[in-house]
């Protein structure tokens, strides 16, 4: 009798717990990943001969409510075309009703694992303001994301920063600005079990949910609660931890005052004093990277010498260099 090897059996179950794509344009590699609903597939286009990556619903669905759910969450990725959006590229169902849909594959690495490596602090400040863009731009379609956190956040080999995993985002109101009816919630629960409350149900991450989404109070979120969730991933890639976890005392942290105090008023407990857009927020860290004030951090006239002599740094040493030498000179020729 010949024996089958470990690998072998290994090949076999894995073959055996893949959905059945038959019928469609896809064969289906390896599952890659699992979010909200879903699992994910590194798949192969075979008309396009492209990777892209399925996500398959694999969960039981007798009502039809999270295929729907599913479908929505394409639905949404495919009206936000942006750089720093993945795009939806196919939509669908399969031969045994589960539904799916395609999207890029992104290579990269998800940026909490990415923050495990030595980085500069420029280049996750531009992170952060890719990241801004992304949710700005979201925002004036009328997207909320509602579970924005370093886990879904990918860096691409090629510099590329994407926000992922939209599928509890809420619809605010459609591009012409109308506000959307019942039904508009999407998605679920995806890194913990609801809760129901007295005003609805809890949906997003600890530590990254604003207190009014932390309350359950679905129908009054806005962008704010997304601009708390990107004050949390800034202090992240500040200090390692989420706020809620670390120190927010300016004193006793290495980072620059008016970094903190960027994400101090971006996760402000009142939505009132957080910044009024993703992009304002983007705005005052391109400030801060420009050596210009930023709005979050008001300056005395000592803190103003201190920025530009620090912007100036270079030309305030050669002008420096250059007096010095012309003293020098002077005194030599008088002696």
């Amino acid at each position: 009798m010949n024996w089958l090897s470990d690998d072998a059996i290994a090949r076999l179950q894995t073959a055996s717990a893949l959905p059945d794509v038959a019928g469609t344009r896809y064969r289906l590699v390896q599952r890659i990943g699992s979010g909200g609903m879903g699992a994910v597939y590194l798949s192969e286009d075979c008309i396009l001969g492209r990777r892209v990556a399925l996500k398959i619903l694999d969960l039981p669905d007798d009502s039809g409510d999270l295929a729907a759910r599913l479908l929505r969450e394409a639905n949404i990725l495919a009206r936000l075309e942006h750089p720093g959006i993945v795009p939806v590229h196919d939509a669908g169902t399969l031969s045994d009703g589960r539904v799916f849909y395609a999207m890029k594959f992104v290579e990269g690495q998800r940026l909490d694992r990415m923050m495990e490596q030595a980085s500069p602090l420029p280049d996750r400040l531009r992170i952060f303001q890719r990241i801004c863009d992304a949710v700005a731009f979201a925002h004036a379609r009328g997207i909320l994301h509602r579970d924005l956190k370093p886990e879904n956040i990918m860096v691409g080999s090629f510099g590329e920063v994407l926000v992922m995993d939209w599928g509890i985002a809420k619809i605010l109101r459609d591009p012409e600005g109308a506000t959307p009816g019942a039904g508009s919630e999407v998605g679920d629960a995806v890194t913990a079990a609801p809760v129901k409350t007295a005003h609805g149900t809890i949906l997003g991450t600890p530590g990254y949910m604003a207190p009014e989404q932390a309350r359950g109070e679905i129908e009054t979120l806005d962008e704010r609660a997304d601009i708390y969730s990107l004050g949390a991933v800034l202090q992240f890639l500040l200090a390692g931890v989420p706020l809620a976890e670390g120190s927010s005392n300016d004193e006793s942290s290495s980072v620059a005052r008016p970094l903190a105090a960027i994400a101090r008023k971006a996760m402000a407990a009142d939505a009132g004093s957080r910044y009024a857009s993703a992009a304002r927020l983007g705005e005052d860290i391109a400030h801060y990277l420009d050596g210009l004030p930023v709005s979050a951090y008001p300056e005395n006239i000592f803190r103003k010498l201190v920025r530009w002599s620090s912007r100036y740094r270079l030309a305030i040493v050669l002008v420096i260099t250059y007096l010095i030498l012309r003293t020098l000179l002077f005194l030599w020729s008088r002696g």
